[in-house]
């Protein structure tokens, strides 16, 4: 009697790993960073399961739009400055390709309430939504979750079970300042990458502090500063960091673009990086290796965000539910010049 066709279930469970570990490794998803054992062990699952991603048998529900939306909440100025973007975009692309959808950009303009993307959802123009980088005030999102409206975040909201793809900020910023206080640095800085009301700034932050503790050092908010996802507020951040009576001999930027701001700063007050502040950023855009010094930086997988994300999104739609609906990519630091300990 034949058996039923396998899925990615019985992969995942085989190999024991999650369905979005499976889909990144048999999709071969570039730029996430999967260990060579569990990339075997997912192999090995789907050669003795003899499976084989199949995208047009799987059958997508009638009536439906075949849209998912990717709000980013951010203004245009900031989209076409961010190279973040780019990377998160194909990925989402690509996945939804793959299962048949298109992708719907939605940023938010400065002049409209941070919640103007409901009107996707309520007037039924995409079928769901991921959310790129929530605001821990924000009530609608949590009022379509509790409406069953499919949701997927980039980031998470404490005390929600939005289904989330994101990377381990608070981790991610702890290596990057557990560097800094292995190169010999005590006055760290920070300047975060958004205002707190988005909760990867938090996180960072969180990391950070706990960083400093771990080592016996004291979290002194005096050598905190705020950026907001631009260049600009880097730069500011970084006049008021050099205006301190004791200035920091490092500071952990939580944002590459803001880091971009910031290392003018200093090249506006005759200072160089690593010689007289050490620098370590965070995403690992794709010109962080062509900033002046090379940016030592957090690598997000930005691709693997993306896809994950749509899959994951695609997948509620569909009613096929994971089990798992926390993912978590990881993060690696990557040393280059900016840290002072770059090795050629």
């Amino acid at each position: 009697m034949p058996t039923d066709r396998p899925t990615s279930r019985d992969v995942a469970r085989l190999a024991g790993v999650s369905r979005t570990t499976v889909s990144l490794v048999l999709n071969n998803v570039p730029d996430v960073h999967i260990s060579p054992e569990t990339r075997q062990r997912v192999l090995e699952a789907a050669r003795q399961l003899n499976y084989y991603p199949d995208a047009s048998a799987r059958r997508l529900v009638s009536g439906k739009t075949s849209t998912i939306a990717l709000v980013w909440h951010r203004g245009p100025d900031q989209m076409y400055r961010d190279a973040f973007l780019p990377g998160l975009l194909q990925g989402a692309t690509r996945a939804a390709r793959r299962y048949g959808y298109y992708v719907l950009f939605r940023p938010i303009e400065p002049d409209e309430p941070d919640d103007a993307w409901v009107e996707l959802a309520r007037g039924r123009h995409t079928d769901g939504l991921i959310l790129s980088g929530p605001r821990s005030d924000d009530t609608a999102l949590l009022d379509l979750h509790r409406d069953r409206f499919p949701l997927v975040l980039h980031g998470q909201l404490p005390g929600a079970d939005i289904p989330s793809v994101d990377v381990d900020n608070e981790q991610g910023a702890m290596t990057a300042v557990r560097h800094l206080l292995a190169l010999g640095h005590q006055r760290i800085g920070m300047i975060t990458n958004a205002p707190l009301a988005y909760t990867a700034s938090r996180q960072r932050l969180e990391g950070y502090r706990r960083a400093l503790v771990e080592a016996g050092l004291p979290f002194d908010a005096d050598r905190v500063r705020y950026g907001n996802f631009d260049e600009e507020s880097g730069r500011q951040a970084m006049e008021s960091l050099l205006s301190l009576e004791e200035r920091p001999t490092a500071v952990f930027i939580a944002s590459d673009m803001v880091a971009i701001g910031a290392l003018r700063a200093l090249r506006e007050h005759g200072l160089r990086a690593p010689e007289d502040m050490a620098i370590v950023g965070f995403d690992d855009i794709a010109t962080a290796r062509y900033f002046t010094p090379a940016l030592t930086t957090v690598h997000v997988p930005a691709f693997g965000l993306g896809w994950g994300a749509a899959e994951l999104l695609i997948r509620i739609i569909e009613g096929d539910l994971p089990n798992e609906t926390q993912v978590r990519l990881e993060t690696q630091l990557v040393v280059r010049e900016s840290c002072g300990a770059h090795v050629r």
